[in-house]
C-alpha cells in the first residue's frame, strides 16, 4: 500500500485537485440510515425561494451528498452569491453516536491557514516590512542552509525547493499506512507530541534541496513554517496572534482560532477518522477517530481551526480588496505553473487557481489528520466545503471525485 501522506497532511492541494479524477461517481458504500437521515441543506435569509434557486439548493445538495455517499463520514459547505447564502450538510458527526452532522460546526481547515499566512506576510509587505524578493537570511540569518538565495517570494509560491519533513518518507512521520506502525505510533503518543517550526526546519536543513531556489515548483510546509517565523521576527508576535489581529478579529471571524499545540477542537464540530487499511488476510478498515491531536507540526502551514461561514467571509473579503491593495493583489495572483504546460491548477503566493469548466477561481485547500477543506471563490461568489474522509485508495478518488464535482456544481451549476 503505497498511499502518500500528502492526502493527510496540509500540503495536498496540488494532489487533491490535480489527481485525475475517477471513472466515475459510484458511492463506493451506500450510506447507513442515520448518514442519510443527516443529509439537509438550508437557503440563507435572503435566498429568493424562487423555482430556479430551488433547483439551484437542490443540485447543490445532491452533489455535497455524494460525498457521503462515496464513503466520506460528513461533508458540510456554504456558498456566498448575490443571491443570498446557501449552507448544506450531509452525513453524521460522529460514528458512534451517529448524530447528524451541524453545518455550523467548527473543523481543521489544513493548508487553507497559508491563505492566512500569506495575506499577513502581503500586508507587512505593503508596510515596508519585509520585500518580496529580500532573502531569508536577511530577516532569519543562519536558519537555513542557502538562505541566502531564497527570497520571501519563494517561500510563498513553493519554488525554494526546500524539502519537506511533513510530507516525505524520512521526515517526521512514520510510515504511518502501515497498520502496526500506524498502532504503534498512536500508543506511543504520536498524536500527542509537540513539534516546533524550528525543529521542522532542522529537518529539512538536514536534507538536501530538492531543486535551486526559483528554478522548478514544489509544495512544502517547510516554506511557511519559515514564514511563520518571519511574522513573529518582524511583528514580535507569534503568527497566530498576528493574524488574529489583523484578520480574523477586524472580519468577524469569531469561530476561528489557532489552537497551537491543544489537541482539542473546541465547541461544535464533525469526527475526523483514520482509515487503517488491514491486508493480511480478508481486507478490514478500520477508523480512528483522530479530531483530537496536536496540529504544532502543521503550524503555520495549516492549524488553524474553522467554520464554512468564517471561511466564506475571509475569502469573499481578501477577493474583494478588504485585506490587500490593488498592487499587492496582482502580487498574490501572479502565479506559476504546478505542473509545466498545464494550466489546470497554478500557484501565486499563497493563492491557487484552479480550472473549472466554467472558468478559474481562487483559493486553496487542506488536508490534515481526519479532514479535508476547499475554499475557493470569484469576487461574486465564494464556496467553502468540509468533509471528512475515510477508506482506501478507491474510496479516497471516490470521494475526490465527488468533491470536484461539488465544486464543479457550485461554481457552474445553474450558470
Amino acid at each position: 500500500m503505497k498511499r502518500r501522506l500528502a492526502h493527510l497532511v496540509a500540503a495536498a492541494v496540488c494532489l487533491a485537485l490535480a489527481t485525475p479524477a475517477a471513472p466515475a461517481l459510484a458511492a463506493a458504500g451506500a450510506p447507513s440510515a442515520a448518514e442519510a437521515a443527516g443529509a439537509t441543506g438550508t437557503a440563507g435569509s435572503d435566498d429568493r425561494g424562487d423555482r430556479s434557486d430551488r433547483t439551484a439548493a437542490g443540485q447543490r445538495q445532491r452533489a455535497l451528498a455524494a460525498l457521503t455517499g462515496a464513503g466520506a463520514v460528513s461533508a458540510i459547505a456554504e456558498i456566498r452569491d448575490r443571491g443570498g447564502v446557501w449552507r448544506g450538510a450531509s452525513g453524521v458527526a460522529d460514528l458512534a453516536t451517529g448524530a447528524p452532522v451541524r453545518g455550523d460546526g467548527r473543523f481543521r481547515a489544513g493548508s487553507v491557514t497559508k491563505m492566512f499566512v500569506a495575506t499577513t506576510v502581503l500586508q507587512l509587505v505593503g508596510e515596508h516590512r519585509i520585500g518580496l524578493d529580500d532573502s531569508v537570511e536577511k530577516h532569519l540569518p543562519g536558519l537555513i542552509p542557502g538562505g541566502a538565495h531564497i527570497t520571501v517570494r519563494q517561500l510563498l509560491n513553493h519554488t525554494s525547493g526546500l524539502w519537506d519533513p511533513t510530507n516525505e518518507s524520512g521526515g517526521i512521520f512514520p510510515e504511518l499506512f502501515d497498520p502496526a506502525v500506524f498502532r504503534a505510533w498512536v500508543a506511543d503518543g504520536g498524536l500527542r507530541r509537540t513539534v516546533t517550526a524550528r525543529e521542522l526546519v532542522a529537518a529539512s536543513a538536514a536534507h538536501a534541496p530538492n531543486f535551486p531556489p526559483g528554478s522548478e515548483w514544489q509544495y512544502s510546509n517547510t516554506n511557511y513554517a519559515l514564514l511563520g517565523l518571519l511574522i513573529e521576527k518582524t511583528t514580535g508576535r507569534g503568527y497566530g496572534q498576528e493574524i488574529t489581529r489583523r484578520v480574523l478579529r477586524p472580519l468577524g471571524m469569531t469561530d476561528s482560532l489557532f489552537p497551537g499545540t491543544a489537541s482539542t477542537i473546541p465547541g461544535r464540530h464533525a469526527h475526523g477518522y483514520w482509515t487503517i487499511v488491514d491486508e493480511t488476510g480478508p481486507v478490514r478498515k478500520t477508523y480512528v477517530d483522530v479530531s483530537e491531536h496536536n496540529p504544532s507540526w502543521a503550524g503555520a502551514a495549516g492549524e488553524l481551526i474553522s467554520t464554512t461561514a468564517d471561511l466564506v467571509r475571509f475569502e469573499r473579503a481578501l477577493l474583494n480588496g478588504q485585506l490587500l491593495p490593488p498592487w499587492l493583489m496582482r502580487e498574490m495572483t501572479s502565479m506559476v505553473p504546478t505542473d509545466p504546460g498545464a494550466h489546470q491548477l497554478d500557484y501565486g503566493l499563497g493563492l491557487a487557481r484552479y480550472q473549472l469548466s466554467c472558468g478559474p477561481v481562487l483559493g486553496h485547500n487542506g488536508g490534515i489528520f481526519g479532514f479535508d477543506t476547499q475554499l475557493w471563490g470569484t469576487a461574486d461568489r465564494q464556496v467553502a466545503l468540509s468533509y471528512t474522509g475515510r477508506g482506501d485508495d478507491k474510496d479516497e478518488a471516490a470521494q475526490l471525485a465527488a468533491m470536484r464535482a461539488f465544486l464543479e456544481t457550485a461554481f457552474c451549476g445553474g450558470r
